[in-house]
């Protein structure tokens, strides 16, 4: 085991893809990225190549061990983490997809998800899959596919399409097409997995017309799945966890115990808090979910799902063009002083936990003439910081437990401007480690877990906290801020039904 130094993270995110590696004390050797391109046909309709997806994530895997001269020979073990409920229909014969990936952010499928609200199968779905009925979940998705490309529906009824979410994607590939998997994490967050069974439910894909052949097989969280075809990197690498994205998260923040909760700020905002063996469902408008299945040992979480968080920086980046860079908005936000009284709802993709409006749309709220560019760039983290709130609440709600501190990572949380607002707004400590990447860490602990490279004890010693924010607000202000971001929203809701 000596001569493997390193554990060897793919972190396949919905904007870009990430190879990590890192080393027995958890420090990162490096790390590579690359962005790949996102299409948008129709308003509401969000598509990725799959082909894109593993292009991208095998290059910077191969860029990262060609820049460190590491061979495969040295890598212990590859853990995955992936966008999650993204919808992948591909042919087993010819290997290619049968349509472009369709994103967890996509809205076509709203109308099915509204139809079905109206019927008995939203309890049903509630009670056995821990999730509501959205547009955002992957069931739908195969649905719409199986039902709009053409020839599709006969080919699945042969046997000849496989979904999958991400995971199951880059599996079959790194595995040189023959190995069809997922994980209980990622198993949980397709509308058609029976969490309290922890199978595939049979009425759900009755019910989408889903034929059980397109299904992945189901593999633990942390244990070696599979190995990759040599050919990729020289040498059959094991590859030993897989995790959907915010539950790779929360194992790297080592959040082990019920009752611990991790904020990621990526492209949404996702917050998740360990519940331990005991399912909790939730009457706030959160979703339970799989946390992970290590061994016999199924532990749950509760979530809560902000759609639109660095995705609004970017909006402010790229569309509006009032930052040149994320980095700048810390700044521009201190300069503004305040709001302004201004608020954004950044309602782009409807509005997730605890409104679940899928027919919300984006505001800005309070404008005056004496409103500027830096307003409007502190009203949208702010907003951030508000959906954050939002599900924090709710979860303290369902759970009976106070949060005092929350564990924050990803992109977004390097915003030192956003992090006081969010420990301000929250009334809470906001502590943030010296590594950020939880997401590729997480996926890392689990591959290493599995193979002795690391024990329990090991990752428990690794957490090394670089900051710690605490509230600074008075009372009053806090819960005015409050008030007028509930206003807001209200006027957000229900946008494209009126």
């Amino acid at each position: 085991m000596e001569s493997k130094k390193y554990i060897l993270a793919l972190d396949q995110g919905t904007t870009s893809s990430r190879a990590i590696l890192f080393r027995k004390d958890a420090s990162m050797l490096g790390i590579e990225q690359r962005e790949f391109p996102q299409h948008y046909p129709q308003p509401g309709w969000v598509e990725q190549d799959p082909e894109d997806i593993w292009k991208s994530q095998l290059s910077v895997t191969r860029s990262l061990l060609q820049k460190h001269r590491i061979k495969g020979s040295v890598i212990a073990a590859i853990g995955i983490s992936n966008q999650r409920e993204t919808t992948i229909v591909w042919d087993k014969n010819t290997g290619k997809p049968v349509y472009p990936a369709i994103v967890w952010q996509d809205k076509r499928t709203s109308e099915i998800c509204d139809a079905l609200n109206q019927t008995e199968w939203k309890d049903y779905i509630r009670e056995n899959t821990g999730l509501v009925i959205d547009s955002y979940f992957s069931a739908t998705k195969v649905q719409w596919i199986l039902d709009h490309v053409e020839g599709a529906r006969e080919k699945a009824g042969k046997g000849d399409l496989l979904f999958g979410t991400v995971d199951s994607w880059l599996i079959w590939k790194l595995t040189g097409r023959k190995v069809h998997v997922t994980d209980y994490s990622n198993a949980s967050r397709t509308l058609l997995f029976n969490i309290k069974t922890l199978d595939w439910d049979q009425k759900l894909l009755d019910l989408f017309k889903i034929p059980a052949s397109m299904l992945p097989g189901l593999v633990d969280t942390s244990g070696i799945i599979a190995h990759t075809d040599v050919e990729l990197f020289g040498e059959k690498i094991p590859i030993a966890g897989v995790a959907g994205d915010q539950q790779a998260a929360l194992f790297g923040q080592t959040c082990f115990e019920p009752g611990m909760a991790k904020n990621t700020y990526g492209t949404g905002c996702f917050m998740l808090m360990n519940t331990g063996e005991n399912l909790i469902h939730s009457s706030s408008g959160l979703i339970s979910t799989i946390a992970w299945k290590i061994g016999s040992r199924v532990e749950y979480a509760l979530e809560g799902s902000v759609f639109i968080a660095g995705a609004a920086v970017k909006w402010l980046r790229d569309a509006l063009r009032i930052v040149k860079s994320a980095a700048e908005t810390e700044q521009a936000a201190i300069e503004a002083g305040d709001s302004g009284q201004v608020f954004v709802v950044p309602a782009f993709a409807g509005l997730g936990a605890p409104y679940w409006d899928m027919h919300a749309r984006g505001a800005i709220l309070g404008l005056t003439q004496g409103v500027t560019d830096k307003h409007i760039v502190r009203a949208t983290l702010e907003a951030i910081a508000y959906q954050s709130k939002d599900l924090l609440m709710a979860m303290e709600k369902d759970s009976g437990i106070n949060l005092k501190s929350l564990n924050v990572d990803g992109g977004a949380s390097a915003n030192n401007f956003l992090m006081q607002f969010q420990s301000d707004i929250l009334n809470a400590e906001v502590s943030r480690p010296a590594n950020i990447e939880t997401t590729a860490l997480g996926a890392a602990f689990l591959a290493g877990l599995s193979i002795g490279f690391w024990n329990w004890e090991n990752l428990r010693q690794q957490k090394a906290i670089e900051r710690v924010f605490v509230p600074e607000m008075d009372e009053e202000t806090r819960i005015n801020l409050y008030k007028g971001w509930q206003r807001a929203v209200a006027r957000a809701m229900s946008w494209e039904q009126e």
